[in-house]
């Protein structure tokens, strides 16, 4: 990790410093002129940021076979057109070093090492279903050739819409290797929300899940001009269309397409052009098309994967579950890049796992590694305090002992001690076993957290029961991830260190060391699509990827991330506000709370909005009226019958009011100033949630979209700003 003035000092030229063409098979190779090398693993080269030139001259030109043969060499880290490339930002020495790959090439490497070993697995009539990785690329390869034959043109999206399935999967790396770029676009989406991204990206094709997503392509496919084909894989057609078939058709469509003009194409893919788009959303504007390049998505696997730990299937195969939404990095990182990267497994949750089942098909896989989004790591917690609830009391009182014990013991080990108790082996026969076996987590060694914030007393939960969750960190213009913390590496609220390749930059440290954390190395995108200007704001002149985030780095190289830039609160006194400790603590200090934001921009005082920990809709994701059994357990102590949010909120509890108050004023007494202290606060009727248009999630923070003047008012606060990070 670099503060700003050694990275600045440290900037070197280019080093004359090529590498071996990586296949002997007529794979592609880059040019020198494509490669920007680092001196050392510790300094960031300087490339021309100049913008980007007429579209009309930098744009590949075609040849007869629809090949893209470069007119000049990559000139810039940068690019927003869809055909562009980008210098590769290499290192003298270490894992910046590898030899930069195409998808197919590490593809290809997978079935040599990994031919009979099981790759997919999904369930059909309740039974597994499990394709090789030899009979998973024949699948990739039969897709490939049948895009082509639907019309599929370089640099042109195939766009997937639907849960985790083999045919997702096989649709994205189809897509690649017949030169178009691979498009997830999320399930949730509107009709409208999925035309900007077909058109955004020149979709040429569509995949959908079911009859439900074809009826929002339907809707708008006479908006989309480049659009030649839908594809639907979970159900039989309910309809026949021109140009709409089923997976089976669409696998048979490309026989007659020969291995030679697929091959051809192939041979001329580069890897440092895209080949994936990640669409981000935003709290204003529209979402902006991340541009991933063969070597983003095969160089970031192979160092994630080895700074994680991650064992090839020659020594002992990976196990994951797939069921987080593949339109967003982390999930295409975890799910599709390390498992043919390392040889692992995956199996694919059902589509309601997050409405249930996920723990059911946890339990049924046991996988070796497991990345859950905060709310996934809530979820358990909330069941299983919720099933705690209801046991014996000695069991309780063992739980609890068993808790103290776990959590003392992880906290020593984090610190460096490596004894281990006795108390904790009894512990551990009499809890910790038997926990990790009902959620399915008893032969996994790696649980990760990422994606958003996650509450310290959510990880100091699972640690109690030798569950170590270890956060990740990152954003999809990082490819996914930047920092890794690992069971010989983490901290509480750590995100932990940066991966191995890569550099981090606190930009502007205050007094205290915070500043913006930003990144660099092999795993930076090369750009937004068709959007210059936001590109030059998140790439700076001297190659610095501006996350937005502010943290800080301690003297042990462990990053921890303090707030976001934009959602600094500014009162009228002009004071600096950073609301994320502060509604952090507010949460900690009082366990009812489910969400708490701090408002008072250009205000004379901070204010809160508060919600209560209540029932979700499962179907529909709607927060509801009831509490939950930990909420109101809390009641139950502090003397208050409430059941209901409306009951606390209509008779304003006096019991649960005092208890918010008191832990209002706890954390206003190590307020660092009066500026800094909630002058006001109130509980809302509703808890936040998407579907209420109170929320957007983004790829790592929840953001509070609506301007709910009417709450803001009630605090006599002028507004809530709009994009305030909860």
């Amino acid at each position: 990790m670099l503060c700003e003035s050694e990275a600045r000092s440290t900037l070197a030229d280019p080093v004359p410093m090529a590498y071996l063409s990586v296949d002997a098979q007529g794979s592609s190779e880059v040019s020198l002129d494509d490669i920007t090398i680092n001196s050392s693993a510790g300094t960031v080269e300087v490339c021309s940021m100049k913008p980007a030139d007429d579209p009309k001259t930098e744009r590949s030109q075609m040849n007869k076979t629809g090949l893209a043969s470069s007119s000049r060499p990559a000139s810039n880290v940068w690019t927003t057109q869809q055909d562009g490339e980008v210098k590769l930002r290499m290192d003298e020495e270490g894992m910046g070093s590898e030899a930069p790959k195409t998808v197919h090439e590490v593809f290809q490497e997978a079935v040599s090492k990994y031919s009979d070993y099981y790759a997919l697995a999904s369930k059909k009539n309740g039974q597994w279903v499990k394709l090789t990785y030899k009979m998973y690329y024949d699948k990739c390869w039969k897709a490939a050739k049948s895009f082509l034959k639907l019309g599929l043109e370089r640099f042109h999206g195939v766009c997937i819409l639907g849960f985790n399935s083999p045919e997702w999967f096989i649709a994205d790396i189809g897509a690649i290797f017949a030169g178009g770029l691979a498009v997830g676009i999320y399930t949730t989406n509107s009709p409208e929300a999925c035309h900007y991204v077909a058109e955004n990206c020149s979709a040429n094709i569509l995949v959908v899940e079911n009859h439900t997503q074809l009826q929002k392509i339907l809707e708008i496919e006479h908006k989309l001009p480049h659009m030649k084909a839908i594809i639907q894989y979970g159900e039989e057609l309910k309809e026949k269309r021109p140009n709409l078939y089923s997976w089976r058709e669409f696998l048979d469509l490309g026989e007659d397409i020969p291995d030679s003009q697929l091959r051809e194409i192939i041979e001329s893919q580069k890897p440092n052009q895209c080949c994936t788009l990640i669409y981000t959303s935003g709290t204003t504007g529209q979402p902006k098309g991340v541009m991933l390049s063969h070597d983003n998505l095969t160089w970031t696997s192979i160092a994630a994967g080895r700074s994680l730990m991650l064992l090839e299937a020659t020594e002992k195969q990976e196990l994951v579950v797939s069921y987080l939404p593949l339109s967003h990095v982390a999930a295409q990182m975890i799910d599709i890049w390390l498992p043919v990267t390392f040889g692992g497994q995956v199996f694919f949750a059902q589509p309601d796992a997050l409405k249930g089942t996920l723990v059911d098909t946890l339990r049924e896989v046991r996988p070796t590694a497991f990345l859950g989004v905060p709310r996934v790591w809530e979820k358990i917690e909330e069941k299983m305090k919720s099933v705690g609830a209801k046991s014996s009391t000695l069991r309780r009182k063992v739980a609890s002992w068993a808790k103290g014990v776990g959590l003392q013991t992880n906290l020593k080990w984090m610190n460096g001690h490596s004894e281990v108790p006795m108390n904790f082996r009894l512990a551990r026969q009499l809890v910790y076993k038997k926990v990790r076996k009902a959620i399915g987590l008893d032969r996994c060694t790696k649980c990760f957290t990422g994606a958003a914030p996650i509450s310290r007393e959510t990880l100091e939960f699972f640690l109690s029961l030798n569950i170590p969750v270890f956060e990740l960190y990152g954003m999809s213009e990082s490819s996914g991830p930047h920092t890794v913390s690992i069971p010989q590496a983490f901290r509480l609220t750590s995100c932990g260190k940066e991966m191995a390749g890569c550099r981090t930059l606190i930009h502007k440290p205050d007094a205290d060391g915070i500043g913006e954390i930003c990144f660099a190395g092999r795993h930076i995108f090369m750009g937004y699509l068709n959007m210059e200007e936001k590109t030059k704001e998140a790439i700076d002149k001297d190659g610095w990827l501006h996350s937005g985030d502010l943290g800080k780095c301690d003297k042990d190289g462990f990053i921890y991330i303090t707030g976001r830039i934009k959602e600094l609160i500014i009162t009228a006194g002009g004071e600096n506000v950073p609301p994320v400790p502060i509604e952090d603590a507010v949460k900690e200090a009082c366990p009812i709370i489910s969400n708490a934001m701090l408002v008072g921009d250009k205000a004379k005082f901070l204010a809160m909005l508060l919600t209560l920990k209540c029932i979700i809709n499962t179907e529909s994701g709607e927060p509801g009226d009831d509490l939950t059994a930990e909420a109101i357990e809390y009641c139950q102590k502090l003397g208050s019958k409430a059941t209901k949010v409306s009951e606390i909120i209509s008779s304003k509890d006096k019991a649960v009011y005092a208890a918010i108050q008191a832990a209002v004023s706890e954390v206003n007494k190590r307020a660092v100033s009066n500026a800094q202290k909630i002058q006001k606060w109130v509980v809302l009727e509703k808890d936040f949630s998407v579907g209420g248009g109170e929320l957007a999630l983004r790829s790592r923070c929840w953001f509070l979209c609506s301007g709910s003047c009417r709450l803001a008012s009630t605090l006599a606060l002028s507004c809530v700003p709009k994009g305030r990070c909860l």
